[in-house]
């Protein structure tokens, strides 16, 4: 395959435009272990040499995720936080209200009972958001005892999200 190399990321296609910053913004997404800020991808991104503008990073997760191909959940102020989507489909997760660690859960029955609804209520093409929200193990022992369980989701170590390798 000849051509010239450029020395950007081969291009993604989303929303029927491929861009070269859409790969960039999947590449760092498929290295962070759990969902983040649109702000943090930026900065994940700047930090590993790829200069997308903040603007770009919200339209190319806007785009990606009406392709089909991030997963959104909202944190507890609202903000929206990405994941890239494996791809199985799309999946539900359960996350730390302190650390921001997710994990994805068999959610089966959520799939059937929003199904079952939208046809009860003459529906069709129903779409649905479920946010399970918990302590995880590795905060709990803090939380049982009275203390703030650990930093907020906003906080947290950016090396638990940073790509790997990095």
């Amino acid at each position: 395959m000849g051509g010239r190399t450029t020395g950007k990321p081969p291009r993604v296609e989303a929303r029927g435009r491929t861009t070269w910053q859409r790969t960039a913004v999947l590449r760092v997404l498929a290295g962070c272990q759990d969902f983040v800020s649109a702000q943090e991808l930026h900065a994940l991104l700047a930090a590993a040499g790829n200069s997308v503008g903040l603007t770009t990073v919200y339209r190319a997760l806007r785009d990606l995720e009406s392709a089909g191909r991030v997963d959104v959940v909202r944190d507890d102020a609202g903000e929206r936080l990405y994941r890239r989507r494996l791809s199985d489909g799309h999946r539900h997760y359960l996350m730390c209200r302190c650390c921001g660690r997710s994990q994805p859960v068999a959610s089966e029955v959520v799939e059937e009972w929003a199904d079952r609804v939208g046809e009860d209520a003459g529906f069709a093409a129903v779409h649905h958001t479920v946010e399970l929200t918990g302590i995880c193990a590795r905060c709990l022992p803090s939380a049982e005892q009275g203390e703030p369980p650990c930093r907020p989701a906003r906080n947290r170590d950016p090396h638990s999200t940073a790509p790997e390798g990095a």
